[in-house]
Formats: C-alpha cells, structure tokens, sequence
C-alpha cells in the first residue's frame, strides 16, 4: 500500500506524519534528520493545519481518520486512551481499569509507549498513580510541555 509522509514542525520539533491515503498511521518525533520527499497529500496537510491550532490553542479535538497498526491488546489501549478529555490526565491504573482489566496497569503501559501516533492518541494525558509524570516515548521534557499546554488553554 503506497504510504505519504511530511515533516512537520512544532514547538516541541519536528514530527513525521505517515498516511496511507485513508487514515493518519504514524505520528512520531523525528529525532534525527530525515530526507524525505514531502506530501501535499489532502490528510497530512489537515493535519498539519489541526496540530498547528492544537500548538496555538485552538484545538482541543482533532477530526482525523486514524490507523495505527498494532496488536488487537494494543488497538484498545489506544482506543482507551483517545476518550481521555482534553486537558484531563489519568493514572496508568486508572486507564487499566478503564480499559477494563485492572491488573493489566503494566500491559497497558507497555502498550502506551508503543503509541504510534504521537498527540492525536493522548498518552502523554497517563500519568503514575502518585502523581509522578511516568514516562514519555517522545522525552519528558515534550509530555511536560504538553500537558501545560492542555492545563493552561484559555479557551477551556
């Protein structure tokens, strides 16, 4: 299946946004240089204009057709995830017991750090039980910024 793919930059980097012409697969922080032919495709260009309201507040949904690919396990964490309100966190036990498999706080976990669709599947809203940030796939230091994003949006 033909893929497209486009650079975007935001305040917390560069991101590399994939589709495969029906839904946004890959959101990722692009942690090294990449040389790639930038798509106009319709979807990539959504979002970027969707990620570039997000940056600057004005977004709190974003509309796009996602597919991220992934275990079954790993489709319904993510789907638990994405019911997470903007600007609301949750614990990892919370999201197991959500999720509906309370003893499953590490499966769970383990699943969110393998999101393949960095914002728009908000695991940077799961947090540790005590209040400690957890991890982060991206660095703590872009979980940080967003979350403070989130939590400071005037338009809430």
């Amino acid at each position: 299946m033909k893929q497209y793919e486009r650079l975007i930059e935001t305040p917390i980097g560069t991101l590399i946004a994939v589709t495969d012409g029906e839904a946004i697969t890959v959101l990722d922080f692009a942690d090294d240089a990449l040389d790639i032919e930038p798509s106009g495709h319709p979807l990539l260009l959504q979002l970027s204009n969707e990620l570039e309201e997000y940056f600057s507040g004005k977004r709190t949904v974003f509309t796009l057709p996602l597919n991220p690919h992934g275990t079954m396990f790993q489709k319904e964490v993510w789907e638990t995830l994405r019911k997470i309100p903007y600007g609301e966190t949750l614990s990892y036990a919370a999201e197991a017991k959500r999720f509906g498999n309370p003893k499953a706080v590490r499966a769970v976990a383990n699943a969110n750090g393998r999101n393949p669709i960095a914002i728009l599947i908000p695991c940077h809203r799961v947090i540790a039980t005590g209040g400690g940030l957890g991890g982060y796939s991206g660095g703590i230091e872009k979980k940080v910024f967003l979350l403070a994003l989130e939590k400071d949006n005037p338009y809430l």
